[in-house]
């Protein structure tokens, strides 16, 4: 049975793996996934079992509304960071319906529990299973709209509350 688990670095070959079947059209660099291990393990999970990963999740701290563009190192977390950013949680499909998702999210959620809001970019159309979590769509300004735009043309920022 899969379960979640903190990432290690060793795990970041096996998270390529599940992002090119989940997100072939929003490729990132194994650099990017394993900076992200190293600048803010606790909020970086992986979905396995011993034989296999299944999903991973990746978050962190960013400065309110300022997420990275896809792709991007981030060089550090930001000391002044007020803001929980869920960069991605990615399930294969033959794990999905289990409640493995709603599970690494609210893991996410108590670390996100730190910071006033929560914050992330919704893709494929994902925005109702986010407002389950308590995200909602929030306007943005034109710098951040640009950015949305490498996400793709159905991208949302979606923001929530702690609490």
């Amino acid at each position: 049975m899969a379960s979640w688990r903190r990432m290690t670095i060793e795990d970041v070959p096996d998270l390529l793996r599940v992002a090119d079947q989940v997100h072939p059209g929003l490729p990132e660099s194994g650099n990017v996934f394993g900076e992200r291990v190293k600048l803010f393990p606790e909020g970086c999970l992986i979905l396995a079992n011993q034989d296999k990963v299944y999903g991973y999740a990746i978050s962190h701290p960013i400065r309110q509304r300022q997420p990275p563009a896809l792709d991007t190192l981030l060089g550090g977390i930001a000391p002044d960071a007020d803001q929980y950013y869920i960069h991605d949680v990615a399930i294969l499909p033959e794990l999905r319906g289990c409640g493995h998702a709603a599970e690494g999210i609210r893991r996410l959620l108590e670390v996100a529990g730190r910071y006033p809001t929560a914050c992330l970019v919704s893709v494929y159309g994902t925005a109702p299973f986010w407002s389950r979590f308590g995200f909602e769509p929030e306007q943005v300004d034109p710098a951040l709209l640009e950015k949305l735009r490498n996400y793709g043309d159905d991208a949302v920022y979606l923001s929530r509350r702690s609490g």
